[in-house]
């Protein structure tokens, strides 16, 4: 039986340097620095590892004098390394003095982030706001007009109560403060397009912490126009706690085909690493359908058959080493992406699991025959067994991965380049 593939949103598509968003591009995963932007160094080695990770769009806090100056260095120094990400600048408050003040940040960035709560009030905060438009005019720059729950224009949310009281029926505080963000972020757009921003420059968000808020601000957001949005459930705290709120939220709109570009804004745990929110975000879209970044490991969760950890280990071993590969392998091999392989940890649904993927391994289980048998394609082709289960299986893969996906391997995707329109 065929699946219904997902149907996404129709939206326009804005470019963000060389990365589209939006319109028939696949959904985009970025992801933020937590370095003081100011520390040129630190900042541009934290880029370069999350967009190694896989992160095609990366944001930097520019939040003061010294943090602007450092812009257009870190750009620099990740072009001497190679790494042509895209930089995103995060303002609050004084973006419009940074972007005056340091106008080689403002050419260096690709994008502009502008939090209409945190611009200002009144005729001062439409001339702030104006002038960040202006400066992403001059310099042909998009704008995201991220709006979030926690830095909503109280005036707005005020003015929005006042009339909620004044209806026979009122509606719920909470239904009208998801009103407000929405209200917010489409003002500020129209704004936007009235100085002169095409609406192809414009990307949307409507950040809120709470899982429900998050589904139903963003199914009215994306009804109620055809921007490309952003998507990311704001503070979703640490470990797995952030993880399954993260995933629960986008995953329903990713479902329903909201969403053009995603962050997973974890807390990152004491010494982790910052990477940790590309993988999931990967992960998630990969699990999902909707994109394929590194090959997968199918594993069973172990039991009372599998008392051994040695199964589990090669699981990891090979999931670890699979990641590891691919910066190298994602140019050598186009499609290993698609690779799927399965480590099973007995003979319940080891042989039956390992015939569906692309290659995969039985181990045995407790009080089973020592022996490994290995599926290529659906057929078996040898029986592991002995001290080098692991380093004979990690060999066999490698020599799969270079005979399927290598230069006129039957598995290998053809590259078609893409170019701003």
């Amino acid at each position: 039986m065929s699946l219904t593939p997902i149907i996404r949103r129709a939206s326009r598509q804005v470019w963000i340097g060389h990365v589209p968003v939006g319109g028939d591009a696949p959904v985009m995963i970025q992801s933020m620095t937590n370095t003081d932007t100011a520390d040129a160094a630190a900042t541009a080695q934290q880029v370069f590892e999350l967009a190694m990770a896989g992160s095609e769009v990366v944001r930097i806090t520019v939040n003061t004098a010294e943090a602007a100056a450092a812009v257009a260095e870190i750009r620099q120094r990740l072009d001497d390394l190679g790494c042509n990400v895209p930089l995103v600048g995060d303002f609050h408050f004084n973006g419009e003095r940074l972007l005056r003040d340091y106008p080689d940040c403002a050419r260096a960035l690709a994008k502009y982030r502008i939090n209409p709560g945190n611009v200002g009030k009144g005729a001062k905060g439409d001339e702030k706001f104006a002038f960040m438009i202006q400066q992403a005019i001059e310099h042909d720059k998009p704008v995201r007009i991220g709006v979030n729950w926690g830095s909503l224009d109280q005036s707005l949310a005020v003015r929005l109560m006042d009339e909620n009281n004044r209806r026979a029926q009122p509606l719920p505080l909470d239904a009208v403060m998801r009103e407000a963000l929405i209200v917010s972020a489409l003002d500020s757009a129209d704004k936007a397009m009235a100085l002169g921003l095409a609406a192809d420059k414009i990307l949307l968000s409507c950040k809120v912490s709470h899982v429900q808020d998050l589904i139903a601000v963003y199914r009215e957001l994306a009804r109620r126009c055809d921007f490309p949005l952003h998507l990311g459930l704001t503070e979703a705290g640490m470990g797995s706690k952030g993880i399954v709120a993260s995933s629960a939220a986008l995953a329903v709109l990713l479902q329903e085909g909201i969403g053009d570009t995603i962050r997973i804004s974890l807390t990152p745990e004491p010494g982790a690493p910052r990477e940790k929110e590309v993988i999931v975000a990967q992960e998630l879209l990969q699990t999902m359908g909707l994109r394929a970044f590194t090959p997968l490991v199918t594993a069973c969760p172990g039991c009372g058959r599998t008392t051994s950890t040695f199964f589990q280990e090669l699981a990891a071993r090979i999931q670890s080493w699979l990641r590891e590969q691919m910066p190298q392998w994602r140019q050598q091999y186009p499609g290993v992406e698609t690779l799927n392989v399965a480590v099973m940890g007995c003979v319940v649904n080891g042989p039956g699991e390992s015939k569906l993927a692309d290659i995969g391994i039985s181990l045995p289980g407790t009080g089973e025959v020592p022996v490994c048998p290995v599926y290529v394609d659906g057929e078996k082709t040898v029986t592991l067994k002995g001290e080098g289960i692991a380093d004979e299986f990690q060999r066999i893969v490698a020599d799969y991965v270079a005979s399927r996906y290598g230069e006129g391997g039957p598995k290998r995707r053809k590259i078609v380049p893409i170019q701003p329109a």
